[in-house]
């Protein structure tokens, strides 16, 4: 059996370790010794830029935003989405997420952060939303494994009522606020709705032809 070789480490603000690894070609990140995300299960990250962005193409200058940068593949679907005007900002709280990408040796999303529609944050998602009043026509969450802070514990914040607030005050009016999560959360449903949202539900597998469940939440405003 082949060893899952530990690539680098680093903490998040809070603290928190975040690992990357990998095994037998599959890279993977772990915080806290938990799975966050691999090349291995990416579908519904995929799904999850599918379903925020229907409909964008043709929009023109479209604007989105992806909180967290994981492992590129919400982004490289995202750019996929949309037409060749359009603005997708991505904001990863932890540095070291971003070099991990940008290092040619992992050959993770080095091309597609290159894209001249990207312009990456370094820095809090909750600081972009609240500075972005009335600016995107797509907003997705992918920081955590749910609607609850993993990754550092101030997310928790992006989940409760000012958090959702404050999402739905940087969308357009008919925009989208689309977070992915391992797990059902019916709890979140009615936090999205008690925020003004439109709720749907939308179930992903982690590969496009089976394996496990995710679920995106997605609230229209």
């Amino acid at each position: 059996m082949k060893p899952t070789r530990l690539l680098d480490r680093t903490t998040t603000p809070d603290g928190t370790p975040i690992t990357l690894h990998e095994h037998d070609g599959v890279i993977s990140i772990r915080v806290g010794g938990i799975e966050l995300m691999s090349t291995r299960q990416h579908h519904s990250e995929e799904r999850l830029a599918e379903v925020a962005c229907a409909g964008l193409r043709e929009r023109p200058h479209a604007a989105v935003l992806i909180g967290g940068l994981g492992l590129g593949f919400t982004l490289r679907e995202t750019l996929a989405q949309l037409g060749p005007d359009a603005t997708v900002v991505v904001a990863e709280l932890v540095p070291v997420v971003i070099a991990w990408n940008r290092n040619p040796a992992y050959r993770l999303a080095a091309d597609v952060i290159a894209d001249p529609r990207v312009d990456l944050v370094a820095g809090d998602v909750a600081d972009v939303l609240d500075e972005s009043r009335g600016r995107f026509d797509a907003i997705m969450l992918d920081v955590d494994n749910g609607a609850r802070g993993l990754t550092t514990a101030v997310n928790d914040g992006l989940y409760v009522a000012s958090g959702l607030g404050a999402a739905r005050a940087a969308l357009r009016p008919g925009g989208r606020l689309a977070v992915w999560s391992a797990d059902h959360d019916r709890r979140f449903v009615a936090r999205l709705e008690e925020a003004g949202f439109r709720v749907d539900v939308v179930k992903a597998r982690t590969h496009a032809t089976g394996g496990s469940w995710n679920w995106i939440f997605v609230g229209t405003r």
